[in-house]
């Protein structure tokens, strides 16, 4: 049986070209296609290297802000390690995004992939020398942030060169599977190298995935790539994506939803540091139990997400309100059981919330601008970490850890009410309850007589 056509064209004109169609599914797809972009060789290829790197990321990642943790003792610090990663992103993303429409995004990942395995070897040896420092870290994180910087817009649109418009949304959802199934697993190996052998093991195996990254990109077969033509220098780039992003409701409102789940509510590494070490007692162990529940649920997250029949505005609001709501409800929980609990259901609607967004800013999006686009995108929610980070940490240090995790939900979920009143207001749409049917017991509907506005087609 041939899989069903993976979405309706919906033309958008700017100049020279067009927006590649927005994928709306008609009818359920089997479960035999929900990662059906997997078929692509290239992509295969590419989805099994991003599934060895993303478990090594993870795992440096819970190391590096667990040593930091334990060489300080100070979640503050914690929070200044994220920022001094994020940082780069805040002031250098729509550079970046004008590189990767400018040059080849095989290139550049290459070249991004080198340098962090460069990086993670130095990490490595200093851990493993017994000579790191907190300095070394913080260093080292500024500096991986410059690499993240260039490879993450480059890494998004690069994504369609490998599958091409018709599988580029399911695509994306594989990605945030892969990266969710890594993060389940990441963290819970580098809770066993912690208490084992200690963090030095954890940065030379992501300094290898790395380094098997940039084979697995030196193996694709480049005459099945899809390769856009690249972007001509000239000027105003920059100032053009901004306003193509600022003109297009379908790119702007996830841009502004994602400015507050990034700022308050995707600092959890930090979050969940306080609660093991202050609140549970927990050690090293119990840190990585609890970002392996996240992941856990957002892997389920990422799974639904690629079987969504529509992409909707309204999805991206959902997901937001719904990711701040769960984390209030943490700050509540009265056990760590509890609180583990509300960690899964966190990472499932964050992660609905974020395969939202990035389908909807990325599908929306014009190819020959789609890189700014994207950075811009990643800016706001890579870059608000850097200011939530140490945000969150010195809540969670001065106040307490149940007060940082109720602020980082409370704000997404004022957010998203706010947001949703204003389309509703413009779309002139309501909330009819059903009480006849069980399955669409709330429904968002037309107000009779009301005229949608651009913000809400």
């Amino acid at each position: 049986m041939a899989p069903p056509p993976p979405f309706q064209a919906s033309v958008a004109q700017f100049p020279e070209t067009v927006t590649q169609p927005i994928a709306v599914v008609n009818e359920r797809l089997p479960w035999r296609h929900t990662f059906i972009s997997l078929k692509v060789r290239n992509f295969r290829i590419f989805a099994i290297g991003h599934f060895v790197a993303v478990v090594a990321l993870w795992m440096q990642r819970i190391a590096q802000d667990w040593l930091v943790l334990q060489l300080s003792g100070s979640v503050t610090a914690v929070g200044i390690t994220v920022a001094l990663q994020f940082m780069p992103s805040l002031f250098l993303g729509p550079w970046a995004g004008m590189m990767a429409d400018r040059f080849a995004k095989r290139k550049i990942l290459m070249l991004c992939q080198s340098v962090a395995a460069v990086l993670a070897a130095i990490l490595a040896m200093l851990a493993l020398t017994q000579r790191i420092e907190v300095w070394h870290v913080y260093a080292i994180a500024l500096a991986l942030g410059l690499v993240t910087v260039l490879d993450q817009p480059a890494r998004q649109v690069f994504v369609n060169e490998l599958v091409g418009p018709a599988y580029l949304r399911n695509a994306i959802s594989v990605n945030s599977t892969i990266f969710q199934l890594g993060g389940l697993i990441g963290p819970a190996l580098a809770g066993l190298l912690l208490t084992a052998v200690g963090a030095g093991w954890a940065f030379a195996a992501n300094a290898v995935a790395c380094c098997s990254t940039v084979a697995m990109l030196l193996s694709l077969r480049k005459d099945q790539l899809h390769i856009s033509a690249p972007a001509p220098k000239r000027k105003g780039m920059l100032k053009e994506g901004l306003n193509y992003a600022l003109s297009k409701p379908t790119i702007y409102w996830p841009w502004l939803m994602a400015g507050f789940i990034a700022v308050f509510a995707m600092s959890l590494p930090v979050l969940l540091a306080a609660f093991a070490d202050h609140v549970y007692d927990a050690g090293a162990g119990g840190y990585g139990l609890l970002n392996a529940l996240v992941a856990l649920g957002a892997l389920a997250g990422a799974i639904t997400s690629a079987r969504r029949r529509q992409l909707r505005l309204r999805s991206v609001v959902l997901g937001a309100g719904m990711y701040g709501l769960m984390l209030c409800l943490a700050a509540f929980a009265p056990s760590m059981v509890w609180f583990g609990a509300a960690m899964v259901l966190s990472g499932f609607w964050c992660l609905m919330f974020l395969t939202a967004a990035n389908q909807l800013v990325q599908i929306s999006s014009n190819l020959a601008i789609r890189g700014r686009t994207m950075s811009l995108y990643i800016m706001v929610l890579i870059g608000g970490q850097a200011i939530g980070g140490p945000l969150i940490g010195w809540l969670a240090e001065h106040a307490d850890p149940h007060t940082a995790v109720l602020v980082s939900g409370g704000v997404p979920v004022l957010a998203a009410v706010t947001v949703a009143v204003v389309l509703a207001r413009r779309g002139q749409l309501m909330l009819r309850v059903d009480l006849k049917d069980r399955r669409r017991l709330l429904r968002i509907v037309r107000n009779p007589g009301g005229r949608p506005s651009a913000a809400t087609s």
